[in-house]
């Protein structure tokens, strides 16, 4: 079948890429690491093998938004990340991780950056 055609070209073709595809997730996933974990009330380990992280935002529960509404889940929070900061997120309790969210860094390093920034300006805007 096709898909077999498919496995075996991906096993046995060209491999040079992979060493700089390895590479820039690296790159990106280290930094979106390190930017999650420089917001007061997150906390991020590095994954080991995916392309997206997994931060906990238990620390930012029962905080209030700028417009009064306390936080008090990871839905609540991931929702807010949306409206406030225009970054898309899934809540952790999709993956039965309440306290928690995921955000993918399978994209460009500029959006990453941006992504971070406002989510970032969003959180210190919680009291």
């Amino acid at each position: 079948s096709i898909a077999q055609a498919a496995a075996v070209a991906a096993l046995t073709g060209q491999q040079a890429f992979l060493d700089d595809w390895r590479a820039s997730f690296a790159s990106r996933r280290d930094k979106v690491v390190a930017s999650l974990n420089a917001i007061p009330g997150l906390e991020c380990r590095a994954p080991e093998g995916a392309f997206y992280v997994f931060p906990s935002m238990k620390g930012l529960l029962k905080k209030k938004t700028p417009q009064g509404k306390v936080i008090e889940s990871c839905n609540q929070f991931s929702t807010y990340l949306l409206d406030e900061a225009h970054v898309a997120t899934v809540a952790g309790s999709a993956f039965g991780m309440g306290g928690y969210f995921r955000i993918s860094y399978a994209t460009s390093q500029a959006l990453l950056d941006e992504a971070m920034r406002r989510i970032a300006k969003a959180c210190a805007s919680m009291l």
